[in-house]
């Protein structure tokens, strides 16, 4: 499959054929996708989410009330369930939310995400992304060129400080490099615009 080279201006340069290993033409890769995306949003959740039992919340061990002769039903704890400022019953208790995914499946879903995305005509390579100065506006200047719209991704090789200082301030365009990549992220944004050099390192990677 072959791709259209940019540079930062917008300029075509030359066609480029995408490397063997960064295009997954089967149909498997589905599920592993499914189960990289599910493990990942399950790993972001803090599990902190705590409900007192009986035992935990605040009260006496007194008996409310005599067992017998008040009319009223038996009562032996004022921390009671049934009780207003009772404990909580099978309520939500601290836990690991992290789901186990194996280092071939990701790879998998890593590599099916990234080729359909490319089918799709969503992913912009250039050769190189390079500020002299930290500066917004040349950010913002390199996505009208490219006509990069809505949310965008630059994946490069290694982390520029100019362009990550340039992008912080814009809330639709996220950075990361070719090894930090994830199946989430290859969804998540509407665009990727990746460096030459990066799809060198996903090559290396997903080989």
């Amino acid at each position: 499959m072959k791709i259209n080279i940019q540079n930062t201006k917008g300029e075509s340069l030359e066609e480029w054929e995408i490397p063997f290993d960064l295009i997954e033409e089967d149909e498997k890769g589905l599920q592993a996708v499914h189960d990289t995306v599910v493990a990942y949003m399950a790993s972001q959740r803090s599990g902190t989410a705590c409900a007192k039992t009986r035992s935990e919340v605040a009260g006496t061990g007194k008996k409310p009330w005599r067992q017998k002769g008040t009319g009223r039903a038996r009562a032996g704890s004022f921390q009671s369930p049934i009780w207003r400022g009772g404990g909580v019953v099978f309520g939500p208790r601290p836990r690991d939310f992290r789901k186990d995914v194996n280092k071939k499946t990701r790879k998998l879903a890593l590599k099916k995400a990234l080729s359909e995305r490319i089918k799709s005509g969503e992913v912009v390579v250039v050769d190189q992304i390079n500020l002299d100065k930290p500066k917004t506006k040349a950010v913002v200047d390199i996505l009208n060129n490219l006509k990069v719209d809505g949310t965008a991704l630059f994946v490069m090789a290694n982390v520029d400080e100019n362009i990550q200082l340039s992008s912080r301030n814009i809330p639709y365009v996220g950075i990361t490099t070719s090894q930090s990549l994830n199946t989430y992220d290859t969804l998540k944004f509407d665009r990727i615009v990746i460096t030459k050099d990066a799809i060198a390192g996903l090559e290396s990677r997903l080989s």
